[in-house]
């Protein structure tokens, strides 16, 4: 008796998506959430955009392949766990935060002794920035 192992088949284009709206998603939380992320990390505005900040082109491009990387990693378990459907990509999504982001961060703070507030800010984005990219990956099979 021999046991088919399960294929995992990436869909790039969708993975390319997936991490293209999380990038826009956390443009766009991180400028409503801007003022209380700075004085959560301690910064200001004009740090910020200073001359010791980093080319934007590397924050941007370092964000956007890491959640590619994200989006393969989710698609993965999604496809591994059973039929791949937008609520199983969702539910690997949330999964995988709480098993990994949720609880790195966590340490994390605890042991920089950082605010709560600054935790729900970043880890709130990682929850809803990978449950979104485990809908579009989960929902888009490839043919």
């Amino acid at each position: 008796m021999t046991i088919e192992q399960p294929r995992v088949r990436q869909n790039y284009l969708a993975i390319l998506i997936a991490a293209i709206a999380c990038f826009l998603l956390e443009a766009a939380w991180y400028s409503y959430f801007q003022q209380a992320w700075l004085a959560g990390v301690g910064r200001t505005r004009e740090w910020l955009m200073g001359p010791g900040a980093l080319n934007p082109a590397i924050q941007y491009g370092t964000a956007l392949l890491a959640a590619a990387v994200m989006a393969t990693a989710i698609s993965c378990v999604t496809q591994l766990t059973g039929a791949q459907t937008a609520l199983r990509g969702v539910q690997a999504g949330a999964l995988l935060w709480l098993g990994f982001e949720l609880s790195a961060w966590s340490t994390e703070y605890v042991f920089e002794v950082r605010p709560i507030s600054l935790l729900g800010i970043n880890a709130g984005f990682w929850l809803i920035g990978m449950m979104l990219m485990g809908a579009i990956v989960g929902a888009w099979k490839k043919k």
